[in-house]
C-alpha cells in the first residue's frame, strides 16, 4: 500500500476519534486514565457516540474530557433535577430537618416535616412501566421523601411521574436555569411511547456540566447544604452499580457510607442505545466527579457489552486516581 494512502487512512481514523483531553498529575506516573481514554477512543472509531468528563473534587480542575460540551440523551440522568427541586422544597418549608434525616444513623435520624411527609396518590395517568419498585407494591401513595428515595435507589418511573404532577416541569426546569445548567434538561415525564407531539427524549445533559453538578453537590453548594445533603442522601441509595461505578467493588444494595475508604454517590441512566452516568466518588487519596454517556446501535449484546465494558475500564482509572 502507498504510504500516502497509509497516511490518508490514519487521518480519517483520527478525525473519527473524539475530540477529547486527559490531564498529567504529579504522584500519577504522568499522564492519568490512559486505560479509560483508549477504551472510549476505540469506542468512538467503531461508531459510538462518546461523551465524558472528570474533574478533580477538591480543585475542581478537569482531569479528563471527551467532547463534554456536548448536550445528548441522558435517559434518567435528568431525574436528578426533580431530585434537587423536591429536595429544595423540603428544606425552604421544613428548616433542613429532612436533610438532617439522612445524615444522621439509623438509630437517630430526625424526624422529617411536613412538606417531606406530604402524601402523594398515584393515579393511573402516572402509571409506567420499566424501572422501579412502586409499580409492583400495593399501596396506593407514600410521602415526598419516601417517592424521592424510590427515584435515587431505584429511579423509579412511576415516583418520578408522581412527583413531575406535585412539582411541574416548569419549576424542575427553572431551577436548573438558577444552577446555571445550559445543556442539562429534564424534558417530560416518563413514557411508555413517544409520540410526534412528545419530547423525543426524557433528558439530555453535557458531561460538563453533570460533572459539575455533581462536585457542586458533594460540596454543599446545589442551593443549599442542606438541600445538598438531601439529593445526596437519596443517590446514595442507588443500586445500580452497572457501568462506571462497578468498578469500586461496593455493594449495590448497601453503599451509604465509606466502604474500604470508598465512598460513591451516582445516577444512572439506560435507554435503548444510550448507557449514561454521573456522580462522584472519593478514596484516600482523592476523589473525582464525573459524567460519561454513550450513544450506540443496540443491535446486539456484543455492542452494549463493549459499552458497560469501556465504563468500567473509566471506573477503574477513577479507582486508581482516588486511591
Amino acid at each position: 500500500m502507498p504510504e500516502s494512502i497509509r497516511r490518508r487512512a490514519r487521518e480519517e481514523r483520527e478525525e473519527a476519534a473524539p475530540h477529547g483531553r486527559r490531564t498529567e498529575g504529579p504522584g500519577h506516573d504522568g499522564v492519568i486514565f490512559r486505560k479509560g481514554f483508549a477504551s472510549l477512543t476505540e469506542l468512538a472509531l467503531s461508531g459510538v457516540q462518546v461523551t465524558a468528563c472528570a474533574v478533580d473534587l477538591e480543585s475542581g480542575r478537569v482531569l479528563f474530557s471527551v467532547d463534554d460540551h456536548l448536550s445528548v440523551p441522558t435517559a434518567s440522568i435528568g431525574k436528578v433535577l426533580l431530585l434537587i427541586e423536591v429536595a429544595a422544597r423540603i428544606t425552604s418549608r421544613d428548616g433542613g430537618r429532612a436533610a438532617a434525616a439522612y445524615r444522621g444513623s439509623a438509630g437517630d435520624r430526625a424526624v422529617p416535616g411536613p412538606e417531606a411527609l406530604s402524601i402523594l396518590n398515584r393515579t393511573p395517568a402516572d402509571t409506567v412501566g420499566d424501572s422501579g419498585l412502586w409499580q409492583h407494591l400495593h399501596v396506593p401513595a407514600l410521602p415526598v421523601a419516601d417517592l424521592a428515595a424510590l427515584v435515587g435507589a431505584t429511579s423509579d418511573n412511576l415516583a418520578t411521574n408522581v412527583l413531575l404532577r406535585r412539582i411541574g416541569l416548569d419549576a424542575v426546569r427553572a431551577r436548573g436555569e438558577s444552577l446555571g445548567l445550559r445543556r442539562t434538561l429534564l424534558l417530560d415525564i416518563v413514557r411508555e411511547e413517544r409520540g410526534p407531539d412528545d419530547a423525543p427524549q426524557l433528558s439530555v445533559g453535557s458531561a460538563r456540566e453533570l460533572a459539575n453538578l455533581f462536585r457542586r453537590l458533594e460540596r454543599g453548594e446545589v442551593v443549599d447544604e442542606a438541600t445538598s445533603a438531601l439529593v445526596r442522601g437519596w443517590l446514595s441509595l442507588n443500586t445500580d452499580l452497572s457501568m462506571v461505578g462497578g468498578a469500586f467493588g461496593l455493594d449495590p444494595l448497601a453503599h451509604g457510607s465509606a466502604d474500604h475508604g470508598i465512598a460513591l454517590v451516582n445516577k444512572t441512566g439506560t435507554d435503548a442505545g444510550v448507557r449514561s452516568e454521573a456522580g462522584f466518588v472519593i478514596g484516600p487519596s482523592a476523589g473525582v466527579a464525573y459524567a460519561a454517556t454513550m450513544r450506540f446501535n443496540d443491535t446486539g449484546v456484543s455492542a452494549r457489552l463493549a459499552v458497560l465494558e469501556a465504563m468500567h475500564t473509566l471506573g477503574a482509572d477513577f479507582l486508581e486516581y482516588i486511591y
